[in-house]
């Protein structure tokens, strides 16, 4: 498995702010106003996942007081992190998406004006979760083996010129 991919997760938010754009252009009249916090949840979840992540890598360095890990659940967290950071990027797209057709509005339509600041908190937040994510994910890897950097360990068993 290999580690996700800023500009993967890049491409997926553009697409989305693309199709949102356009959904919202063709039907903002008929959509209800947006709660103000519609997007904190995926903050929550940003920061959940962040902390996790911490708690994670000093499991898996086997910091003294802690437990190792299960094989299964730093699977388990990887694939989390890899959905949570999608998901972001998803809503990251959506939240932009929304923003690019309310902001020039902002001024003079109310309700738009309360939609883009529904909008800023969501997209704030979103890009929280995927920080998060990416951070869940970084913090999953392996520690290498400290003998591969010591030198004077002469070469691994088996080689021989």
């Amino acid at each position: 498995m290999t580690p996700t991919r800023p500009r993967d997760l890049f491409g997926v938010a553009l697409v989305a702010a693309v199709v949102v754009g356009i959904l919202v252009r063709l039907s903002y009249g008929s959509l209800p106003e947006m709660p103000l916090g519609a997007g904190a949840t995926l903050g929550v979840l940003g920061i959940a996942e962040a902390i996790g992540g911490n708690v994670m890598r000093d499991r898996i360095r086997r910091k003294p007081g802690t437990q190792p890990v299960q094989p299964l659940v730093a699977a388990r967290a990887v694939l989390l992190a890899k959905a949570s950071s999608l998901a972001g990027a998803i809503m990251t797209g959506a939240w932009a998406g929304l923003l690019a057709h309310v902001l020039p509005l902002a001024g003079t339509v109310t309700a738009a004006g309360n939609d883009a600041l529904a909008g800023g908190i969501g997209l704030v937040c979103s890009l929280g979760l995927v920080g998060g994510a990416l951070w869940l994910e970084h913090c999953l890897r392996t520690p290498d083996d400290p003998r591969d950097d010591d030198p004077d360990d002469g070469p691994p068993v088996g080689d021989h010129p």
